[in-house]
Protein backbone atom coordinates (compact mmCIF):
# COMPACT_ATOMS: atom_id res chain seq x y z
CA UNK A 1 0.00 0.00 0.00
CA UNK A 2 1.33 3.34 -0.74
CA UNK A 3 2.59 5.78 1.97
CA UNK A 4 -0.18 8.36 0.27
CA UNK A 5 -3.31 5.61 1.21
CA UNK A 6 -2.02 4.75 4.58
CA UNK A 7 -2.36 8.75 5.49
CA UNK A 8 -5.43 8.15 4.10
CA UNK A 9 -6.36 5.66 6.08
CA UNK A 10 -5.24 6.96 9.14
CA UNK A 11 -6.98 9.87 8.74
CA UNK A 12 -10.39 7.63 8.30
CA UNK A 13 -9.16 5.77 11.43
CA UNK A 14 -9.21 9.31 13.50
CA UNK A 15 -12.06 11.01 11.84
CA UNK A 16 -14.52 8.38 13.79
CA UNK A 17 -13.71 10.40 16.98
CA UNK A 18 -14.04 13.75 15.43
CA UNK A 19 -17.13 14.98 17.08
CA UNK A 20 -15.23 13.97 20.29
CA UNK A 21 -12.20 16.85 19.26
CA UNK A 22 -15.08 19.10 18.31
CA UNK A 23 -16.26 18.55 21.92
CA UNK A 24 -13.57 18.42 23.85
CA UNK A 25 -11.42 20.94 22.15
CA UNK A 26 -13.88 23.75 20.88
CA UNK A 27 -16.65 25.56 22.43
CA UNK A 28 -19.96 26.18 21.36
CA UNK A 29 -20.64 29.74 19.52
CA UNK A 30 -23.26 30.83 21.87
CA UNK A 31 -21.01 29.77 24.64
CA UNK A 32 -17.96 30.83 23.78
CA UNK A 33 -16.86 34.64 24.01
CA UNK A 34 -16.82 37.43 20.92
CA UNK A 35 -15.16 40.58 20.59
CA UNK A 36 -17.74 42.65 21.68
CA UNK A 37 -17.93 41.19 25.19
CA UNK A 38 -14.08 43.24 25.74
CA UNK A 39 -14.50 45.95 23.81
CA UNK A 40 -16.67 49.43 24.26
CA UNK A 41 -20.41 48.88 23.61
CA UNK A 42 -21.77 51.23 20.76
CA UNK A 43 -24.99 50.83 21.96
CA UNK A 44 -24.29 52.34 25.72
CA UNK A 45 -24.78 55.83 26.08
CA UNK A 46 -20.66 55.41 27.70
CA UNK A 47 -19.28 54.40 25.01
CA UNK A 48 -17.34 57.86 24.64
CA UNK A 49 -16.31 57.44 28.04
CA UNK A 50 -14.94 53.74 27.47
CA UNK A 51 -13.32 54.32 23.93
CA UNK A 52 -11.65 57.44 26.27
CA UNK A 53 -10.41 55.17 28.76
CA UNK A 54 -9.22 52.49 26.24
CA UNK A 55 -6.98 55.05 24.78
CA UNK A 56 -5.85 56.73 27.79
CA UNK A 57 -4.23 53.29 28.97
CA UNK A 58 -3.10 52.96 25.49
CA UNK A 59 -0.42 55.83 25.90
CA UNK A 60 1.29 54.15 28.36
CA UNK A 61 2.69 51.34 26.25
CA UNK A 62 5.64 51.13 24.46
CA UNK A 63 6.46 51.49 20.68
CA UNK A 64 7.72 47.84 20.21
CA UNK A 65 4.90 46.26 21.81
CA UNK A 66 2.92 48.30 19.20
CA UNK A 67 4.48 46.85 16.94
CA UNK A 68 4.44 43.21 17.97
CA UNK A 69 0.72 44.11 18.63
CA UNK A 70 0.35 45.02 15.13
CA UNK A 71 1.88 41.90 13.89
CA UNK A 72 -0.09 39.79 16.23
CA UNK A 73 -3.38 41.09 14.59
CA UNK A 74 -2.09 41.01 11.07
CA UNK A 75 -1.23 37.32 11.53
CA UNK A 76 -4.73 36.88 13.07
CA UNK A 77 -6.78 38.11 10.63
CA UNK A 78 -4.74 36.20 7.67
CA UNK A 79 -4.94 33.19 9.65
CA UNK A 80 -8.87 32.34 8.15
CA UNK A 81 -7.52 32.10 4.67
CA UNK A 82 -5.51 29.30 5.75
CA UNK A 83 -8.63 27.30 5.93
CA UNK A 84 -8.51 27.08 2.07
CA UNK A 85 -4.77 25.32 2.23
CA UNK A 86 -6.12 23.03 5.32
CA UNK A 87 -9.10 21.96 3.50
CA UNK A 88 -6.41 20.42 0.77
CA UNK A 89 -5.26 17.97 2.94
CA UNK A 90 -5.07 14.51 2.29
CA UNK A 91 -8.29 13.11 3.80
CA UNK A 92 -10.63 16.24 4.10
CA UNK A 93 -13.40 16.04 2.15
CA UNK A 94 -15.00 19.45 1.93
CA UNK A 95 -17.66 18.53 -0.87
CA UNK A 96 -18.37 14.90 0.73
CA UNK A 97 -21.64 14.49 2.55
CA UNK A 98 -25.36 14.67 1.79
CA UNK A 99 -25.60 18.38 2.91
CA UNK A 100 -22.72 19.17 1.23
CA UNK A 101 -20.79 19.89 4.28
CA UNK A 102 -17.97 17.44 3.89
CA UNK A 103 -16.57 15.09 5.77
CA UNK A 104 -15.46 14.72 9.89
CA UNK A 105 -12.20 16.53 9.23
CA UNK A 106 -14.03 19.46 6.61
CA UNK A 107 -16.29 20.16 10.23
CA UNK A 108 -13.23 20.37 12.50
CA UNK A 109 -11.16 22.64 10.42
CA UNK A 110 -14.20 25.25 9.61
CA UNK A 111 -15.27 25.05 13.72
CA UNK A 112 -11.66 25.89 14.53
CA UNK A 113 -11.48 28.91 11.56
CA UNK A 114 -14.68 30.23 13.13
CA UNK A 115 -12.93 30.31 16.78
CA UNK A 116 -9.82 31.93 15.07
CA UNK A 117 -11.53 34.50 13.04
CA UNK A 118 -12.74 36.10 16.03
CA UNK A 119 -8.90 37.01 17.38
CA UNK A 120 -8.49 39.33 14.24
CA UNK A 121 -12.04 40.88 14.68
CA UNK A 122 -11.06 41.69 18.22
CA UNK A 123 -7.38 42.59 17.77
CA UNK A 124 -8.34 44.93 14.95
CA UNK A 125 -11.40 46.80 16.71
CA UNK A 126 -8.57 47.62 19.66
CA UNK A 127 -6.25 48.77 17.26
CA UNK A 128 -8.46 50.54 15.58
CA UNK A 129 -9.92 52.16 19.43
CA UNK A 130 -6.69 52.81 20.87
CA UNK A 131 -5.06 55.91 18.16
CA UNK A 132 -1.74 54.16 18.43
CA UNK A 133 -1.36 52.85 14.94
CA UNK A 134 -1.92 53.89 11.44
CA UNK A 135 -5.29 51.86 10.44
CA UNK A 136 -4.69 52.36 6.84
CA UNK A 137 -1.05 51.17 6.62
CA UNK A 138 -2.10 47.96 8.55
CA UNK A 139 -4.77 46.96 6.83
CA UNK A 140 -2.54 47.71 2.96
CA UNK A 141 0.11 44.91 4.92
CA UNK A 142 -2.98 42.43 5.88
CA UNK A 143 -3.78 42.72 2.12
CA UNK A 144 -0.73 42.09 0.86
CA UNK A 145 -0.20 39.46 3.23
CA UNK A 146 -3.62 37.52 2.34
CA UNK A 147 -2.66 38.41 -1.54
CA UNK A 148 0.90 36.98 -1.43
CA UNK A 149 -0.23 33.27 -0.01
CA UNK A 150 1.30 31.39 2.49
CA UNK A 151 3.40 27.83 2.29
CA UNK A 152 3.97 26.10 5.70
CA UNK A 153 5.97 23.49 3.37
CA UNK A 154 3.43 20.57 4.19
CA UNK A 155 1.88 19.92 0.92
CA UNK A 156 -1.28 18.14 1.35
CA UNK A 157 0.28 15.65 3.81
CA UNK A 158 -1.93 15.70 7.06
CA UNK A 159 1.33 14.55 8.95
CA UNK A 160 3.60 17.37 8.15
CA UNK A 161 0.37 19.62 9.09
CA UNK A 162 -0.12 18.75 12.34
CA UNK A 163 3.03 18.87 13.16
CA UNK A 164 2.74 22.56 11.69
CA UNK A 165 -0.37 23.28 13.51
CA UNK A 166 0.88 21.82 16.73
CA UNK A 167 4.07 23.98 16.59
CA UNK A 168 2.14 26.99 15.33
CA UNK A 169 -0.60 27.57 18.00
CA UNK A 170 1.41 27.23 21.29
CA UNK A 171 3.54 29.88 19.64
CA UNK A 172 0.59 31.94 19.09
CA UNK A 173 -0.31 31.11 22.49
CA UNK A 174 3.57 32.34 24.06
CA UNK A 175 3.29 35.81 21.96
CA UNK A 176 -0.23 36.20 23.11
CA UNK A 177 0.27 35.55 26.61
CA UNK A 178 3.46 37.59 27.25
CA UNK A 179 1.75 40.28 25.71
CA UNK A 180 -1.09 40.02 28.24
CA UNK A 181 2.11 40.05 30.69
CA UNK A 182 3.16 43.06 29.21
CA UNK A 183 0.05 44.84 29.31
CA UNK A 184 -0.41 44.02 33.09
CA UNK A 185 2.57 45.20 34.26
CA UNK A 186 1.74 48.82 32.23
CA UNK A 187 -1.67 48.68 33.87
CA UNK A 188 -3.69 48.26 31.53
CA UNK A 189 -5.69 45.15 32.64
CA UNK A 190 -8.68 45.21 30.10
CA UNK A 191 -5.86 44.61 27.49
CA UNK A 192 -4.18 41.77 29.22
CA UNK A 193 -7.52 40.19 29.68
CA UNK A 194 -8.64 39.96 25.87
CA UNK A 195 -4.99 38.60 25.30
CA UNK A 196 -4.70 36.07 27.62
CA UNK A 197 -8.55 35.21 26.23
CA UNK A 198 -6.67 34.78 23.02
CA UNK A 199 -3.83 32.85 24.31
CA UNK A 200 -6.46 30.68 26.60
CA UNK A 201 -7.62 29.72 22.51
CA UNK A 202 -4.33 28.99 21.25
CA UNK A 203 -3.59 26.63 23.83
CA UNK A 204 -6.63 24.33 23.63
CA UNK A 205 -5.92 24.20 19.85
CA UNK A 206 -2.48 23.26 20.39
CA UNK A 207 -3.57 20.27 22.52
CA UNK A 208 -6.27 19.47 20.11
CA UNK A 209 -3.67 19.21 17.47
CA UNK A 210 -0.67 17.92 19.41
CA UNK A 211 -3.40 15.18 20.15
CA UNK A 212 -3.98 14.16 16.47
CA UNK A 213 -0.46 13.81 16.11
CA UNK A 214 -0.24 11.39 19.38
CA UNK A 215 -2.57 9.70 17.81
CA UNK A 216 -1.34 8.93 14.70
CA UNK A 217 2.30 7.79 16.06
CA UNK A 218 0.55 5.06 17.94
CA UNK A 219 -0.99 3.92 14.38
CA UNK A 220 1.67 4.79 11.87
CA UNK A 221 4.73 5.41 13.99
CA UNK A 222 7.52 5.75 11.65
CA UNK A 223 6.00 7.77 9.00
CA UNK A 224 4.66 10.58 11.80
CA UNK A 225 8.30 10.33 12.67
CA UNK A 226 9.46 11.47 9.29
CA UNK A 227 6.91 14.28 9.14
CA UNK A 228 7.95 15.80 12.22
CA UNK A 229 12.26 15.36 11.39
CA UNK A 230 11.00 16.56 8.26
CA UNK A 231 9.13 19.62 9.05
CA UNK A 232 11.72 20.90 12.20
CA UNK A 233 14.42 20.11 9.47
CA UNK A 234 13.28 22.34 6.76
CA UNK A 235 12.43 25.29 10.15
CA UNK A 236 8.80 25.66 11.09
CA UNK A 237 7.86 29.06 9.19
CA UNK A 238 6.16 32.00 10.98
CA UNK A 239 2.51 32.73 9.46
CA UNK A 240 4.01 36.57 9.39
CA UNK A 241 6.95 35.67 7.47
CA UNK A 242 5.71 37.01 4.27
CA UNK A 243 4.29 40.44 6.08
CA UNK A 244 5.69 43.74 3.86
CA UNK A 245 4.74 47.44 4.70
CA UNK A 246 2.94 49.46 1.85
CA UNK A 247 5.49 49.87 -1.60
CA UNK A 248 7.79 47.49 0.31
CA UNK A 249 8.56 43.62 -1.08
CA UNK A 250 7.59 40.02 0.22
CA UNK A 251 8.52 39.56 3.61
CA UNK A 252 10.79 42.77 3.84
CA UNK A 253 9.01 43.83 7.25
CA UNK A 254 9.29 40.22 8.90
CA UNK A 255 13.36 40.59 10.40
CA UNK A 256 12.51 44.18 11.88
CA UNK A 257 9.04 42.33 13.36
CA UNK A 258 10.86 39.45 14.77
CA UNK A 259 13.22 41.96 16.42
CA UNK A 260 10.73 44.09 18.08
CA UNK A 261 9.13 40.67 19.17
CA UNK A 262 12.67 39.49 20.57
CA UNK A 263 13.78 42.52 21.95
CA UNK A 264 10.70 42.96 24.29
CA UNK A 265 10.81 39.07 24.92
CA UNK A 266 7.07 38.66 23.37
CA UNK A 267 8.62 35.83 21.43
CA UNK A 268 12.50 34.94 20.90
CA UNK A 269 14.65 32.21 19.23
CA UNK A 270 15.08 30.55 22.56
CA UNK A 271 11.07 30.03 22.36
CA UNK A 272 11.42 27.92 19.25
CA UNK A 273 13.85 25.80 21.06
CA UNK A 274 11.64 25.50 24.15
CA UNK A 275 8.32 24.67 21.92
CA UNK A 276 10.36 22.01 19.68
CA UNK A 277 10.99 20.77 23.39
CA UNK A 278 7.78 20.55 24.68
CA UNK A 279 6.35 18.64 21.64
CA UNK A 280 9.59 16.14 21.89
CA UNK A 281 8.44 15.38 25.58
CA UNK A 282 4.31 15.98 24.55
CA UNK A 283 4.98 12.98 22.14
CA UNK A 284 7.11 10.99 24.15
CA UNK A 285 9.49 10.46 20.95
CA UNK A 286 12.55 8.87 23.40
CA UNK A 287 9.96 5.57 23.71
CA UNK A 288 8.31 5.33 20.57
CA UNK A 289 8.65 1.36 19.50
CA UNK A 290 8.67 -0.16 16.46
CA UNK A 291 10.31 2.33 13.89
CA UNK A 292 11.85 1.85 10.62
CA UNK A 293 15.77 2.07 10.18
CA UNK A 294 14.95 5.71 8.71
CA UNK A 295 12.55 6.74 11.81
CA UNK A 296 15.18 5.59 14.05
CA UNK A 297 17.76 8.14 12.55
CA UNK A 298 14.78 10.82 12.04
CA UNK A 299 14.47 10.50 15.87
CA UNK A 300 17.74 10.47 16.89
CA UNK A 301 18.02 13.94 14.74
CA UNK A 302 15.16 15.24 16.94
CA UNK A 303 16.95 14.45 20.24
CA UNK A 304 20.03 16.41 19.41
CA UNK A 305 18.06 18.94 17.64
CA UNK A 306 16.56 21.32 21.15
CA UNK A 307 20.59 21.72 22.28
CA UNK A 308 22.09 22.31 18.68
CA UNK A 309 19.49 25.27 18.59
CA UNK A 310 19.64 26.58 21.91
CA UNK A 311 23.38 26.89 21.26
CA UNK A 312 23.27 29.15 18.03
CA UNK A 313 19.70 30.85 19.58
CA UNK A 314 22.31 32.27 22.50
CA UNK A 315 24.44 33.37 20.19
CA UNK A 316 22.31 35.74 17.89
CA UNK A 317 22.08 38.91 18.92
CA UNK A 318 19.31 41.47 17.94
CA UNK A 319 19.76 44.90 17.26
CA UNK A 320 18.96 46.99 19.87
CA UNK A 321 17.43 50.45 17.31
CA UNK A 322 14.06 50.06 16.49
CA UNK A 323 13.14 50.35 12.97
CA UNK A 324 10.14 53.07 12.32
CA UNK A 325 7.44 50.92 10.55
CA UNK A 326 4.66 52.81 8.81
CA UNK A 327 2.22 51.27 11.24
CA UNK A 328 2.63 52.76 14.49
CA UNK A 329 1.74 56.75 14.79
CA UNK A 330 5.10 58.32 14.89
CA UNK A 331 3.73 60.36 18.54
CA UNK A 332 4.59 56.61 19.68
CA UNK A 333 7.85 56.17 18.72
CA UNK A 334 10.35 57.15 21.91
Amino acid sequence: MSIKNVRLEVMQFLEKNIDSFVENYLIPVEKIWQPSDLLPDSENDNFLEEVKELREFAKELPYDFWVVMVGDTITEEALPTYESWLLDVEGVDQRGGEDGSGNGWAKWIRHWTGEENRHGDLLNKYLYLSGRVNMREVEITTHHLINDGFDPGTDSDPYKNFVFTSFQELATYVSHNRVAQMAKKHGNHKLSKLCRLIAGDEMRHHHAYSEFVDRIFQVDPSEMMLAFHYMMKRKITMPANLIRESGGKIGDAFHNFSDSAQRIGVYTSLDYVDILEKLINRWEIDKINNLSDDAEKARDYLMKLPSRMAKLAERMKVSEEAHVFKWVTPAVVK
